[in-house]
């Protein structure tokens, strides 16, 4: 295949912009110009790329060119700063999707970008960490904090440690919902907080201490604060990251539903195998954080 930059440029633009109109005005060209592109890879392809929807999506074969794409990019940019490019300078930015989970961008991630936040531009993609493994298959980021230790094909893996997190509530909610303790049958009717229906945290917990099955009410709070914030309310019990809640803790305004317990979550850093500056930078900095920040195995 022979395939352009400037026609990569464009699928990249359109699948992450949504619109023809918004990947034109991203490349400072006309959305004529983005369309004939578009069309010019597709036939350099020999199959259609993109469904022109709203938002424009990509086919299974255009998430396929899609990761060349952004890697072409990323690497093109890497040369242009080395190169002190005038038309691109060499200090402007290159761009690195990453999907992170609520609690890590919450908590630790953002100081650890900050690091290298002057020479590279970051497009963060919230996603629980099980399943951010998804958008690294499909091309959408080049690198994700997951909780799979499996490389996704093409991507190499780094464990970065644990998040602990702790089964807390207020002292209130404790006496009023629990007053003879967090017994294996005691969680079927009090009012439990559900980040999404894809966390599982609070069942897992559950699961530790019966195997019966519970339908408790629920709250579903899709903020890594706010869902602090619920807890701390007394609206009910939930999984909270020690990072989250040290001083609470330490200051008895949130309690351990259940003494001790808690759930370690592994966390590992996955990334595109390419040999990019930008790309090494920022896995640098995230591993430096995650010693920093994270529970590390026992040596």
């Amino acid at each position: 295949m022979d395939l352009q930059l400037d026609q990569l440029r464009a699928l990249d633009a359109v699948l992450t912009e949504g619109t023809f109109e918004a990947a034109a005005r991203r490349l400072t060209v006309t959305p004529s110009a983005i369309s004939q592109r578009i069309k010019a890879l597709e036939e350099a392809a020999g199959r259609i790329l993109v469904q022109r929807s709203k938002p424009v999506r990509a086919t299974e074969s255009g998430l396929a060119v899609l990761r060349l794409a952004r890697q072409v990019e990323l690497l093109a940019a890497d040369t242009a700063r080395e190169l002190g490019d005038v038309d691109r300078p060499a200090g402007r930015p290159a761009r690195i999707p990453i999907a992170v989970n609520a609690d890590s961008l919450e908590t630790w991630v953002m100081p650890a970008l900050a690091r290298v936040g002057d020479q590279i531009c970051f497009e963060l993609h919230r996603e629980d960490e099980e399943h951010t493994t998804r958008l690294l298959r499909d091309g959408t980021v080049m690198a994700a904090i997951t909780s799979t230790a499996t490389p996704v094909q093409g991507c190499k893996v780094v464990a970065l440690g644990a998040m602990r997190y702790q089964s807390l509530a207020t002292p209130d909610f404790v006496a009023d919902w629990f007053p003879d303790g967090a017994r294996p049958g005691s969680y079927a009717h009090v009012p439990m907080i559900q980040f999404d229906r894809k966390d599982d945290l609070q069942f897992r917990h559950v699961a530790r201490r019966s195997t019966l099955p519970i339908d408790p009410p629920m709250h579903f709070v899709p903020s890594s604060n706010a869902f602090g914030d619920a807890v701390r309310r007394g609206m009910g019990w939930g999984m909270l990251p020690d990072l989250q809640t040290e001083k609470e803790r330490a200051e008895g305004t949130l309690v351990n539903i259940d003494g001790r317990a808690h759930i370690d979550v592994p966390l590992y850093w996955q990334q595109w195998k390419l040999d990019s500056p930008a790309l090494g930078k920022t896995a640098a900095a995230i591993v430096a954080a995650a010693a920093d920040k994270l529970i590390q195995p026992v040596r």
